[in-house]
């Protein structure tokens, strides 16, 4: 089965994929993985600077496993999907410790580390190693969805099954690093979720759904649901230093262990929190801000405030501190509290 297809998009590759993208510059293990944990539900144009400034600061394995947290979410920050980065600086730590600070050169090694998967441990051996894994990130399964008519929303645990035995079967014997990357690539600029190019896909002719005229419809969409929404009341306080009062979030949940404005869940609670410190010299509300996460939609209601006196009831410690301005660059912060920071003078 593999053959043809293979034979087909490695062609298409070779003459329209993507080939200098940073991670493949040196492709090392170690630079290879931390693509594929950035690019996990996130775009490679977005990606690009955020690896670059990574990569400039981490250059390896070691140095990633030996900085603060703080710098590994302050690199990360804006990127979304925190827990990401979080799992990348254990992991990393946990290579230091078992791997001789080396990536281990094995599937269930590697799957064995936190943020690892099934699809991300077959994509590191076979761009790192260029050994015979299949991948199977949203763009492969799109693309087998539509090649094979392939009915049922991919999460489903008995599509995916199909998915991954499509994916197997279809693997060539040599340029895996290659084979890996073409499937992404041709996912991710022809074969796209809304209007595929369809007449100019190297696999046109044999796939199903573009046949049937099934493209719009295939993959099945996940089984429609109304995000709930929920509220949140932030504070933004400034002594008069112009410093501002971050406080860190906790290790789970939303925004676990970045530095955030202090957080209530209504505003009486915030009132009284407010009332506490004393000293306020001034207060206004600024506009709401809503942040769409993948399971909710949050609205955030800002407050300013600025003190009269130097400093508030409250000293730096490990979850709370004044920052400058120029701290700000240095931690990790949430993207639409660090957005609230930074337009507003």
């Amino acid at each position: 089965m593999s053959d043809r297809f293979a034979t087909r998009l490695l062609t298409w590759f070779d003459a329209h994929g993507r080939h200098d993208l940073p991670w493949q510059h040196p492709r090392t293990p170690y630079r290879v993985w931390l693509s594929e944990i950035m690019l996990q539900q996130t775009q490679v144009s977005v990606v690009i600077p955020y690896f670059q400034r990574f990569v400039a600061a981490l250059p390896d394995l070691p140095a990633l496993a030996a900085a603060p947290r703080d710098q590994v979410l302050a690199l990360w920050s804006g990127l979304g999907y925190y827990a990401r980065a979080r799992n990348l600086h254990t992991a990393a730590q946990r290579c230091v410790e078992l791997h001789d600070g080396d990536l281990p050169h094995d599937f269930d090694a590697l799957l064995a580390l936190p943020g690892i998967g099934r699809s991300t441990a077959g994509a590191i051996l076979a761009q790192a190693w260029d050994d015979r894994f299949a991948i199977l990130d949203g763009n492969v399964k799109r693309l087998f969805a539509r090649f094979h008519g392939i009915e049922g929303w991919p999460g489903t645990p008995i599509i995916e099954k199909q998915l991954w035995e499509l994916a197997n079967a279809h693997l060539p014997h040599s340029r895996l690093a290659d084979f890996t990357q073409a499937q992404m690539d041709l996912g991710a600029t022809l074969c796209t979720r809304a209007n595929p190019d369809c007449t100019r896909c190297p696999l046109h002719e044999d796939c199903v759904a573009f046949a049937s005229d099934r493209t719009a419809t295939l993959p099945t969409r996940r089984p429609g649901k109304t995000k709930p929404e929920r509220e949140t009341h932030v504070v933004w306080m400034e002594d008069r230093d112009g410093r501002i009062l971050l406080q860190r979030r906790p290790p789970t949940g939303v925004w676990a262990s970045l530095w955030a404005l202090p957080q209530f869940d209504t505003s009486a609670d915030r009132d009284d929190w407010l009332a506490s410190q004393g000293c306020i010299a001034s207060s206004t509300e600024l506009d709401a801000i809503e942040h769409v996460f993948t399971h909710f939609r949050l609205h955030i209601h800002p407050l300013r405030a600025r003190l009269s006196t130097a400093r508030m009831r409250v000293s730096d410690n490990d979850d709370q501190r004044w920052a400058t301005r120029d701290d700000l660059a240095t931690l990790g912060i949430p993207a639409p509290i660090r957005r609230l920071l930074e337009s507003t003078p």
